[in-house]
């Protein structure tokens, strides 16, 4: 649709940008305006799963590849932060593991006076949402946008020997991490159809492109601010470029903020809207003030445990070397091979403390030696597990690095401030020894690489996770969802931002705190749900499901 003014713009074509621009448009009378700063995301290595690993270790066109500033409890280093660059955002980028959360983790949402957001609320938007491979259950959807598969290679030696030795180990064994109970091990659930990776992209956008006259997606477009007068968003400001022309879109109705937890706050920021405090440190004028702008950052800080594998089994055996050429070129011409997996197919959840209510550590199988995330090279067949902590107490924060909208954002998790996120680490790093160590393991379990036998005590692996842990990709909290009367809330529980009119946040950065698993689907279900709202539709009306304790 030509022109500059559109009835919405939404900013940020990721996973909650694809889904609002995809469901917005179903209206024909209603134009919607996505740009997005990154391109279509159309390379092989996009498609390809096991691409993956080469998309997330490296800056480039779809990986903005960001650093944190020095982190003080983490020996002052600076900490690389992966974010999808390009439509489908993050989820062309991830390991591609659904995963919700844990059903309390949206009661607790409840709990804080934000309406509508329990788990019996959103779990319609989530089965609306997914296309399951076995079907739509209690539980699941059968027929939505986004395929969600069991891993082609579940029955792989070493995949069976973690969930078993996890059974050896005295832990329980579930069969849907997204069902009544999330704890045990067992196998995950992916974004992947038919070898393919299925990003927000693919699954939203990808069939209405360019067939709906209504909707207009501008790539390579980086916002610069959005427009507010008399306090109201009127539209946004952007280049396609550096240096290049500023171009204006005007919105009737609303801007749709989805940019992420780094980026979203950012662009607040340069609008004028936070804490004037920092923003006179950028010389930006405060259009609106709202302190929590850029506060209230929390992500899941992993460490990963590698041992040799003393059979060929690991992926170094397919894809290690010379033979990761052949298995790009087979998956190229013939959709086949290696590079159909994600390489990531079991896990588990686990409680620290059996006092917790719910797990506050997963475990990620990987069938490689991964480290510094796949930046150094395989050179011999091994496995990893990763340790994520789930429910982080440290908060961090996202501010301006300049007033240039080209510059990244100056970022600092924070991680590991308070001593029971180091207790909890430590105490996932002894457990998964001991799954390690269990029989099931025996015909694969060669030496122990890292951290190495030789770090026993509490003062030995603390340091160990301070001069290895890292994000495992999952950052939010940054534009806060809560009441009005809290001083560091960005939005209200329709995610409007508090106090401007025509202008909402919608991605990971408005969770009020982190969910206990892996962020993508969460945020796909965040904009299903609040489509609805911007459309006037009826919700759906909440589902009456029993969950485990």
């Amino acid at each position: 649709m030509a022109g500059t003014d559109y009835d919405f713009i939404i900013i940020g074509g990721g996973s909650a940008g694809s889904v609002l621009a995809a469901r917005l448009s179903e209206d024909a009378d209603v134009s919607v305006l996505l740009l997005e700063a990154g391109g279509a995301n159309t390379s092989v290595l996009v498609r390809m799963p096991l691409g993956a690993g080469q998309l997330i270790k490296a800056k480039s066109d779809y990986n903005w590849g960001f650093w944190s500033e020095p982190e003080p409890h983490m020996n002052n280093r600076r900490l690389w932060h992966p974010r999808g660059r390009g439509l489908g955002g993050s989820s062309a980028i991830n390991g591609m593991i659904y995963i919700r959360g844990h059903a309390r983790d949206y009661d607790q949402w409840r709990q804080m006076g934000l309406q509508g957001w329990s788990y019996a609320d959103v779990l319609p938007y989530f089965k609306r949402a997914e296309n399951f491979q076995d079907g739509g259950n209690a539980y699941h959807g059968g027929d939505g946008p986004l395929s969600v598969s069991w891993g082609e290679r579940s029955d792989h030696p070493l995949y069976v020997a973690a969930i078993k030795a996890g059974a050896e180990a005295g832990y329980k064994t579930t069969p849907d991490f997204n069902g009544q109970d999330q704890e045990g091990f067992g196998r995950y659930q992916l974004t992947i159809r038919d070898g393919e990776r299925w990003s927000a992209a693919r699954a939203y956008l990808k069939p209405v492109a360019g067939k709906r006259r209504n909707l207009t997606i501008i790539t390579g477009a980086r916002t610069h601010r959005i427009l507010i007068e008399e306090g109201r968003a009127t539209g946004v400001e952007y280049s396609l470029g550096k240096g290049k022309a500023v171009k204006v879109a005007r919105a009737r109705r609303e801007v749709l903020l989805c940019a992420g937890a780094f980026q979203s706050p950012q662009i607040l920021q340069l609008s004028g809207i936070g804490d004037p405090e920092m923003l006179a440190a950028q010389g930006i004028q405060t259009v609106h003030e709202r302190k929590g702008v850029g506060r209230n950052l929390q992500d899941h800080m992993d460490v990963t445990l590698n041992w040799a594998c003393t059979q060929p089994l690991s992926l170094f055996s397919e894809v290690g070397g010379w033979r990761g050429l052949l298995m790009g070129m087979q998956y190229t011409f013939t959709g086949k091979g290696s590079g159909r997996q994600n390489g990531l197919e079991a896990g588990a959840f686990l409680k620290s403390r059996p006092d917790l209510d719910r797990p506050d550590l997963q475990l990620h199988f990987v069938l490689a030696i991964m480290q510094d995330h796949g930046k150094e090279p395989l050179t011999q067949d091994g496995f990893t597990l990763h340790i994520c902590q789930l429910r982080p107490e440290s908060r961090g924060t996202v501010s301006l690095s300049s007033a240039d909208p080209y510059d990244d954002p100056a970022i600092l998790a924070n991680f590991l401030s308070t001593a029971e996120d180091l207790r909890s680490v430590r105490q996932g790093l002894r457990m998964a020894r001991d799954v390690v160590a269990q029989a099931a393991f025996a015909p694969y379990r060669g030496a122990e690489l890292a951290p190495g036998p030789d770090v026993q005590s509490d003062d030995e692996i603390d340091a160990f996770i301070r001069a290895k842990g890292e994000t495992i990709y999952h950052p939010v909290g940054t534009c806060k969802m809560g009441s009005p009367s809290d001083p560091i809330a960005v939005v209200d529980d329709q995610l409007r931002v508090i106090g401007l009119e025509g202008l909402r946040v919608i991605d990971a950065s408005v969770m009020p705190t982190l969910i206990g698993g892996n962020t993508n689907a969460p945020t796909i279900m965040i904009a299903e749900k609040i489509s609805d709202l911007i459309r006037g539709r009826a919700m759906l009306p909440p589902e009456e499901v029993p969950v485990a304790a």
